[in-house]
Order: C-alpha cells, then structure tokens, then sequence
C-alpha cells in the first residue's frame, strides 16, 4: 500500500533501476528514456499516449486562442466585428469580370478616335457613327462575362441608338439635347438591366459609377496583354505605320492628279487642324473613358435593384380611402363645370367670364399642369400606405386610385383644350408645343397606372421609362421647329397676323414652312437662318438632314432683301389679336 503510494505521483518513474525485471523490463525503461526523441529507425510501435501529456501539456501555444483569426475554428466575441462591413456598391456589383478582351479593346479604342476626330464639328450622324463601337464594345463585353441578351436589354440598346438619329435628322438644338441625354439614360439601362422604380432611375445614370472601375480595369488588361505580346504588339503597330504612310502618300498623289477626287477626299477627310488638338484630345480622353464605362457595366453591372425601399405603415380603411375619396368628388366637380369649355368653345367662355380668349386658357393650362404632377405624388403615396391586409383591401385600393386616374385624364384633356385654345389665337411657340408634348405625356403615365392596375405593376416602371423614350423620340421626329412655322404659316392664310421676328429665330427645319411665305414676308423670315447656313462650314458627319434640305430650298431663291423692307407696318407683325392683350406676360418661348 505504501508502495504504491510513493510510486503514483511520478508515474513514468514507476520502473525503478532496482526492479528486477529481465530483458523485457530493460528494453521497456530504454523505450521509455527514449521517449522523447525518438529514433526514426525505431519500428516497435510507441506506448499507447502514455509519453504525449508529459511532451505536450508544459508547451505553451505560439498564438493566442483570442488572437486567431480561423472563424471557423475559434468562437467569435459578440462584442468584436470579426471583418469590416462591405460597401453597399460592392454588395450590388458582382465579382470583378475578366480581363478585357481584344474585341472590346478595339471597340474602345475605334471610339475614341472617331469622338476625337468627327465630334469636334458638332453634333450630326457622327453621333450614331460613334456610339455604334461603343455600343459593340459593350455587347463583346457582356458576352465574355457570360450575359444573355434579353428583350428589355435589347429593346433599351435599340431605342437608345434610334434617339440618335434625331441629330442627325433635325437641325434644331433642344429636341437633339433632349435625345442625347435620353440615349444615354437609355444604354446605361441596357447595361444594367433593372426592373423597379429606383432600379430604373439609379439604372439610367449607373453608366457614371463605372467609369473608374472601367479605367482600372483596362489598364490590369492592357498589362497583360502587353507583358504576354510584346512581339506581336511591335508587328501591329509597324503594319499601321506603313498603311498610314502609303495612305497619305498615293492619296496625295491622286488628289493632285484630279480635283474631283480631291474634293471627294477633302469632304471625306475630318479638318485636324493644330489649334484644335486640344479640344481634340479631351474628346478622345471623352470616348475613351465613356466607351470602357459602358464595357465594364456590361460585364459587371450594378444590380440596382438591390436596394430595397422598405413599404409604408398600412393604413386602416377609412383613414385612407377618406381623403382620396374626397378628392374624387373634388375633381368630379371640377369636371362638371369644365365640360361647358370642352363642349361650348370660346363664345361659352365670354358668356360665362370676364376674362379674355388668352387669359382664359393661360390662367387654367398652368395649374392643370400642376394637378396633373401632384395627382402622381398624391398616388404614389397612397399606393405606399395602402391597406393590404385582404382580397378586399386590393379591390378597394383598385377601385378608389382607377376612379382618380379616370378624372385626372379628364383633367389632362381639359389643358390640352386650353391650350389648344391658346394657340388658336396666339399661334404656337417652342414653350408650348414642349409643356403640351409633357402634358400628353402625364396622361400615357396614368394610362399606364391604370393598366397596372388590372394586369399588374411589375413591368410599369420599365413601361413608364420606354414611354418617356418614345415620347422624346416622336418629339424630335416630328420637328417641333417645323411645326411651328407649319402653324403659324396656316394661321396667317386663314387672315390671322404673323409673328416674323419670333418665326426667323426657328431653326433651318422650319425652312420648308417659311419657304411657302408671300414676299417680303418670306425673305424676311429666311434671312437669319441663311445667314447661318451661308456661314456653317460644317463637314457632312456634323451636318443634318434638315440643314441640308434648308440650303438646297434656300438655293434656289435667294432671300436677301434690304433691311427697311422688314418693318413690322409691311410684314403683319403684331396686328390683330395681339393688339388687345399687350399686357399679356405669357413667355413666347
């Protein structure tokens, strides 16, 4: 007992030297002695981890438990974040795309010379000549990156280069600004590829928050390319060196040789001139950087959608369906006492006002403009807090918002009759024949709130932005300018007066209209616009169609007249109507 009291505390002493034990005692005690280096020749099997707790247990570990960084190893402290958050961006864009491809980088580059070379003339078909390598950069892009093409993508790309032919149709600035800024919106949804409200609007300028990453981008792609191809890289650009002397070589030769085809080269030639290199070269920086934007949305796009806006507090029956149902009964009235004007036209007026022709329908189309934008709002907010606890809930939301919609087209269709009022008596201008194109619009929107209504909302944002599209499309095909001098033109057949100092500022698309003018009034009329095509030297890819067809009208007559024959007492200007309401404030612009 006493024995084996004094042998436990040490149990690897346990063999003393003085137990006799025999061979195998001894060759146990050398084992054990040996235990802690053990020889690797050594093939007897090791004592069952009897030696491991005395090796191990007095070696402290290397690295603190707390201080280890494998999550799936040690417990994270609730108190301490394990890993910085991540940025909203990078939970909307996917992983980085692939190198960029050669088909890609040969698009950007196409792109930006052409930007540099047929953009610095103004804007004309050289503004689909350059979006189209753009646009295929793109499409090389989002193939590589594995992308299919879908119809909404599709239809957005398509639409965005269909904008771009309004500059090269019509001469006059603000309907081919509007087409430009809208053919942007438009690829930059075709790259993204969104479906709600804010994935819509945050779609269609998404094209800016690409345009660092695009650089980055190129310049890791460049590099390898570069590091894996300097052979091939030399070859190519000798080949371009040698093409680009015999071209500029044998094109002189054959230009001095013949003058047609001198003139021929000449105007197919863009004018590099020196004083122009450095607008030149921030247009080609411009279509470099915008062409590998659209190329690295294309391949990893920002999924604006994403971000999800949280629904409103659902509201009870009574205290959402009171207010609206109150403003229904509002506009009901209101539409009442408007059918008189739909109906009766402007002897109904005088009969039930003081006020005159002009002061009647401009008191009214503003603040129609108004309740039209408002109704939206006022529908958007109750679409956000509507009840949606039951089927009937969804019926009565349905009914209560189609009703509004309803009379807000009722609404929309009594300014369009003022306004149509308006420019019987005061002819039509560039501001309202723009705030009437937005007024028919607001009612194509609530067409389509409607429609939603009954086959579902999941495609009205998408619908809401291919109508806007569309509709600035049809603005610029139409040529607003053209019109105007169209319906002024006919208002001073039927004996009504002419605005010629308004009517010469139109652009060379109203040239056709003007040119049907009685003299003087015509000369009168044309003479600023030929001056300022007299004066244009653009070259062919910044010049429309418009301007073309105005120079071949003006060609044949010319319009010079001397400048007292343009007084108002001989040419009409400002008779009749206007003589009595020449307070009027309204802006003929």
């Amino acid at each position: 007992m006493s024995d084996h009291t004094s042998e436990s505390p040490r149990p690897t002493d346990a063999p003393e030297p003085s137990e006799p034990s025999g061979q195998a005692g001894t060759s146990e005690r050398d084992a054990l002695s040996k235990a802690p280096r053990p020889d690797p020749g050594d093939t007897a099997p090791e004592p069952p981890k009897v030696p491991e707790p005395a090796d191990t247990a007095p070696e402290p570990p290397k690295v603190p438990a707390y201080a280890q960084r494998d999550g799936r190893r040690q417990p994270t402290d609730p108190w301490r974040q394990s890993s910085p958050q991540p940025s909203a961006l990078s939970t909307l864009r996917p992983a980085a795309p692939a190198a960029i491809s050669g088909a890609t980088l040969g698009c950007v580059v196409v792109t930006a010379v052409l930007s540099a070379l047929l953009l610095g003339d103004g804007l004309g078909p050289n503004a689909l000549i350059v979006a189209v390598p753009a646009a295929l950069g793109a499409f090389f892009a989002a193939r590589t990156a594995g992308r299919r093409l879908r119809p909404w993508t599709a239809f957005w790309a398509v639409g965005g280069l269909a904008l771009l032919t309004v500059p090269a149709l019509r001469d006059a600035g603000w309907p081919v600004f509007l087409a430009v800024v809208s053919a942007v919106g438009l690829g930059s949804l075709a790259l993204h590829g969104n479906r709600s409200w804010l994935g819509v609007f945050l779609g269609s300028l998404g094209l800016f928050s690409s345009i660092a990453d695009g650089l980055a981008w190129s310049g890791r792609g460049v590099r390898a390319r570069m590091e894996g191809s300097r052979g091939r890289l030399g070859v190519v650009l000798r080949s371009v060196a040698v093409a680009v002397v015999l071209l500029i070589v044998f094109g002189a030769l054959f230009a001095s040789a013949d003058a047609a085809f001198a003139d021929v080269l000449g105007s197919l030639m863009p004018d590099v001139s020196v004083s122009g290199s450095p607008w030149r070269f921030l247009l080609f920086v411009v279509g470099l950087v915008g062409a590998l934007a659209a190329a690295y949305a294309a391949a990893a796009p920002v999924r604006w959608d994403g971000i999800t806006v949280r629904r409103g507090k659902a509201r009870g029956r009574l205290e959402w369906a009171l207010p609206l149902i109150v403003l229904n009964a509002l506009f009901a009235v209101f539409i009442a006492v408007q059918l008189t004007v739909l109906l009766g036209g402007y002897d109904k007026v005088m009969a039930t006002t003081d006020l005159s022709y002009s002061a009647y329908a401009r008191q009214g189309f503003w603040q129609l403009l108004w309740a039209t934008v408002l109704t939206l709002l006022v529908i958007a907010l109750a679409l956000r807090w509507a009840p949606r606890g039951r089927g009937s809930d969804r019926t009565l939301v349905r009914t209560v918002l189609g009703v509004l919609c309803l009379l807000t087209l009722i609404v929309v269709a009594s300014a369009l009759r003022r306004m149509d009022l308006y420019v019987d008596a005061y002819g039509l201008t560039r501001l309202r024949i723009s705030v009437a194109a937005v007024e028919l619009w607001l009612g194509v929107v609530l067409v389509l709130i409607m429609a939603a209504g009954v086959f579902g909302a999941r495609m009205l944002p998408r619908a809401v932005a291919a109508s806007a599209a569309v509709g600035v499309l049809a603005f610029g095909l139409v040529s607003p300018d053209g019109l105007i001098a169209e319906q002024n033109v006919q208002r001073y057949r039927n004996d009504h007066s002419i605005d010629i100092d308004y009517l010469r500022g139109l652009s060379a698309d109203a040239v056709p209209a003007l040119d049907t003018l009685p003299e003087p009034l015509r000369s009168c009329a044309l003479r600023d616009i030929e001056r300022s095509l007299r004066s244009d030297d653009a070259p062919w890819y910044a010049t429309s169609w418009g301007a073309s067809r105005a120079r071949e009208i003006l060609r044949k007559r010319n319009p010079d007249l001397p400048t007292g024959s343009c007084d108002g007492s001989r040419t009409g200007i400002g008779g009749g109507e206007r003589d009595g309401d020449e307070s009027d404030p309204y802006d003929p612009y």
